[in-house]
């Protein structure tokens, strides 16, 4: 029987929301494996001079705990 384990995440970018998404992913993938989702909680963004300057995606990833057989 697999066990899954969640973690939460804040991923950054200066190009987007989507990219926000992907850098947390791609960054918790560096020490994770099985990854096998992300759900984006919510979007927020540092902005300077009218304008969005940094996005940040809050992110729940999904992963498979590896058993000892592994």
């Amino acid at each position: 029987m697999a066990v899954i384990k969640v973690i939460e995440l804040v991923g950054q970018s200066k190009r987007g929301w989507q990219a926000a998404v992907q850098a947390a992913v791609e960054e918790a993938a560096k020490t994770i494996r099985h990854i096998t989702g992300v759900e984006v909680l919510n979007w927020t963004g540092n902005v300077a001079n009218g304008e969005i300057v940094e996005y940040k995606a809050n992110v729940k990833l999904v992963f498979r705990v590896e058993s000892e057989d592994e």
